[in-house]
């Protein structure tokens, strides 16, 4: 899953051949379903065959059955597992020097958004900015990828802080990373913040989590 992300990340994508690709999950943690165009990848433990079998049975485009409900339902029973949002998963270069917008690190662990994350993510920092008005959280994702979500108070929104927020996250990254982030499709707002933060959509992507 690691080596089917990079390449993603630099422009190189599966096949769009209609075909799917299921791989070992990452970690005991994750597990699920990135569709880039005409290719999904399922990333799981389970065999293969049930893989390839459940979304047979599917009764929709075999295109889509990866991130049908059928699919996902059955895929989460399996598992014992429960279904995540289906995300539009967006990625972006690091960029050198510090961030324009001033940020300042959150060092308390109880932080309720490092609380959070830290249920699907790993190496999380967190990160304030406006007077805590706007938050920028970073972790270790899926496969071990950077990934950044960001908050911003209602009464602070219209202003362009969340996309600084998100433009701020890829200076803050190791040498030589790439950043990663999920977005709601029916988020606009935030869709908007992270393309003009220069994030380029790549695929969509669902994440099955334990309950």
């Amino acid at each position: 899953m690691r080596e089917i992300l990079a390449d993603a990340a630099g422009g190189v994508f599966p096949p769009a051949d209609g075909s799917v690709t299921v791989v070992a999950q990452p970690s005991p943690r994750e597990a699920g379903v990135v569709a880039f165009s005409a290719h999904a990848v399922v990333f799981t433990d389970e065999d293969p065959a049930w893989v390839r079998a459940a979304l047979a049975a599917v009764p929709s485009d075999p295109l889509a059955a990866p991130l049908c409900p059928p699919f996902l339902s059955a895929f989460a029973e399996r598992t014992g597992r429960v279904n995540g949002n289906i995300d539009l998963l967006t990625v972006a270069d690091r960029l050198p020097g510090a961030p324009a917008l001033a940020v300042a690190e959150v060092g308390d662990r109880e932080h309720p958004r490092v609380v959070r994350a830290l249920c699907y993510r790993e190496d999380v920092r967190v990160f304030e900015a406006d007077g805590g008005r706007g938050v920028l959280v970073l972790g270790r994702g899926v496969a071990g990828r950077w990934e950044c979500a960001i908050e911003v108070d209602e009464a602070a929104r219209g202003r362009g802080l969340g996309r600084a927020l998100a433009l701020a996250a890829r200076h803050l990254l190791p040498e030589g990373e790439r950043v990663w982030s999920q977005q709601a499709p029916g988020n606009a707002t935030s869709v908007r913040a992270f393309q003009a933060a220069g994030y380029r959509p790549v695929g969509a992507e669902t994440l099955l989590v334990v309950s």
